[in-house]
């Protein structure tokens, strides 16, 4: 079953529907959430950041099971995050600083804060993870679309000697940063970001560079990006929706502008969220009217329209759960480690005592890699120490680590002569198929 959910700023909790019937099920309970503060993680639970007192110096995140809509988890971060997002399997939990600009980001089974870094220098709206897990993209209130590689953050060595953690970091928007998505292709990927700038801007992952500002004649707070990447719908405050072309050329005399290939609506204000249906041609868009609407792309018709509770409907998620034998919902991929129970609350700082070696599994291509690292400042300090004391250890420890560094080497040089005998052999076979074909 493909469900619906929606919350808002206000507290009218998390409404949940069928996108097939247009039946109701839960509605989760105590929720009140910043956009792009909504998540289902691993589609194990749900979490949000929680918008209770604007001047509070501390957040709030909440955690739902799939069954009961009562909050079971809450956690209480070091500041308000006014981002939130979860990587494909669960694993991890980023959250972006409602008042710092740093990022958080923690390990959900254990409820550990990994990492802290500054990100922006205002705060951080909006984060998405890349479709392999590797890279997570930022958008601030500063106008800045930042890309972050995970290895490097997680890599104490390189994150010292490199000038930058970022990998990109994109200025062009002159006004804070409204919405971020990305493709697929992981660090080949294509970015679109929206802004107050009344701009939407395409970018390359690969390149680092801009291909294509789309002017608008509103402010669009929400886009959601065509599975196959041809278009992206842009939701404005004007209550259209309206669809721009990524990779075709379009006339500058279109009735809406350069790129933008048409439009459609029915909102009467913001659309302020837009989300893609996992099955089927169908596009979700929220609105400050507080009206959720199913829309045939085909079509552009509305198909379902469900009413939230209660205030502006600000986040949409699309998710598909099970139902069980007693019609309630169940989880599609139930925790390896908890089964159906939810995880510990979050850390609001990282642990003391937390060890310094730490295995982070990130996702690339498909699969998954463990990195391990061990703080790079610990093991520099220790081996100072021991040679201060002309210890024997200091010597065996500068052994260790000229090893590793050797085994690190030959790894490359093996990996760069499979690389080359793989091209040897791709060229040969190449020119004997041209001698066949040409005799």
């Amino acid at each position: 079953m493909e469900v619906v959910l929606a919350s808002s700023s206000v507290d009218g909790g998390i409404g949940c529907w069928d996108l097939r019937t247009g039946a109701e099920h839960l509605r989760y309970k105590s929720c009140s959430s910043p956009t792009h503060c909504l998540v289902s993680v691993g589609g194990r639970f749900l979490a949000s950041s929680q918008l209770r007192d604007p001047t509070a110096s501390s957040g709030s995140v909440f955690f739902w099971s799939w069954n009961k809509p009562q909050v079971e988890v809450k956690s209480f971060p070091a500041e308000p995050l006014k981002s939130l997002s979860a990587n494909h399997p669960g694993d991890y939990i980023a959250g972006g600083g409602g008042l710092s600009g740093h990022i958080y980001f923690w390990e959900v089974d254990t409820g550990r804060l990994l990492k802290k870094w500054h990100a922006h220098y205002r705060p951080v709206t909006c984060l998405v993870f890349s479709e392999d897990d590797s890279l997570l993209i930022t958008g601030s209130e500063d106008g800045c679309v930042r890309v972050w590689s995970l290895f490097m953050i997680f890599d104490d060595l390189k994150s010292q000697e490199a000038s930058n953690l970022y990998m990109h970091s994109f200025s062009q928007h002159s006004l804070p940063v409204t919405d971020v998505v990305i493709g697929n292709g992981g660090a080949n990927a294509i970015i679109v970001s929206a802004s107050e700038d009344r701009t939407c801007k395409v970018w390359s992952l690969s390149t680092g560079t801009l291909l294509r500002n789309i002017v608008f004649h509103t402010v669009i707070d929400s886009i959601a990006m065509d599975p196959a990447e041809h278009v992206f719908y842009a939701g404005g405050r004007d209550g259209n929706i309206f669809i721009a072309a990524l990779t075709a050329e379009s006339v500058a005399t279109s009735k809406y502008g350069k790129h933008i290939i048409g439009a459609f609506s029915n909102h009467s204000n913001t659309v302020t969220c837009l989300a893609y249906g996992t099955s089927g041609d169908f596009l979700i868009s929220g609105s400050e009217d507080g009206m959720v609407r199913v829309w045939n792309l085909r079509t552009r018709n509305i198909v379902r329209m469900f009413k939230h509770a209660k205030g502006p409907v600000n986040n949409i998620l699309v998710a598909r759960q099970e139902i069980d034998s007693s019609n309630h919902m169940s989880l599609q991929a139930p925790s390896r480690k908890h089964g159906s129970s939810l995880p510990p609350p979050l850390e609001k700082y990282p642990t003391e005592e937390a060890p310094d070696t730490t295995l982070v599994s990130l996702g690339v291509g498909g699969r998954c890699e463990d990195v391990k690292y061990v703080s790079y400042d610990v093991l520099c300090n220790n081996l100072k120490e021991l040679q201060h004391q002309n210890s024997a250890a200091a010597s065996e420890m500068e052994m260790e680590r000229l090893k590793h560094d050797s085994q690190r080497s030959m790894q490359m040089v093996n990996q760069w002569k499979k690389m080359y005998e793989n091209l040897h052999e791709f060229c040969v076979k190449e020119l004997l198929d041209g001698v066949k074909q040409h005799p």
